[in-house]
């Protein structure tokens, strides 16, 4: 798992973040696998590009989950740079024979149309050239939620802890699937998983 602070449990108590909670619903489903949680707060494309070559080969992943973005739209970071950050973090993730799932996230509207729709592009564009499975929004039925701010920390940033099932939810939707596929049957995200 690389991630941000929306993967790393910011302001949360331990172990009640969605990665965590994904670790327990593949001891649930009896699916061996072993979860590395490697995000940091405040990463943003650029830096898990930095740090992702000692971390697949100190861990060797069959499955690398890119959660990466939202620190760049929130620095104002070049798009294209993050797009060309996130497609280097998969092709790397290939060549050490894992697999790459992208999770995406959203901007609020707040940062203009133009800027939403095409940070919101950059995740989709590099799922496609890659041929590698998307999770559209992580943050889907929180943050586009009638009602988001019973869903966030005081910061209005962060899901609480009520929020990381739902965030475990979106990523299991596309992530179940890719564990339960038989080898060979993934497409061009690549080979399938050992778990």
């Amino acid at each position: 798992m690389l991630g941000d602070s929306l993967s790393a449990e910011y302001g949360l108590k331990r172990g009640t973040g969605w990665v965590k909670l994904l670790e327990q619903k593949l001891a649930a489903e009896k699916i061996p696998a072993d979860v590395v949680n490697a995000s940091i707060s405040g990463d943003t494309t650029s830096g898990g590009r930095a740090r992702l070559a000692p971390l697949l080969a100190t861990h060797k992943p069959t499955l690398l989950i890119v959660e990466l973005g939202a620190n760049d739209a929130l620095r104002g970071l070049p798009l294209k740079e993050s797009a060309a950050n996130l497609q280097a973090i998969v092709e790397a993730a290939r060549q050490a024979g894992a697999r790459a799932l992208l999770v995406g996230i959203q901007v609020p509207p707040n940062y203009g149309r133009k800027y939403t729709e095409e940070f919101a592009a950059i995740f989709t564009g590099v799922a496609q050239q890659t041929g590698s499975p998307l999770v559209p929004f992580l943050l889907k039925g929180v943050a586009d939620d009638p009602d988001p701010v019973r869903w966030f920390q005081a910061d209005r940033i962060h899901p609480k802890e009520e929020a990381q099932p739902r965030l475990l939810d979106n990523v299991w939707s596309v992530l179940g699937p890719l564990l339960r596929a038989p080898a060979g049957k993934v497409g061009k995200a690549g080979r399938a998983s050992k778990a």
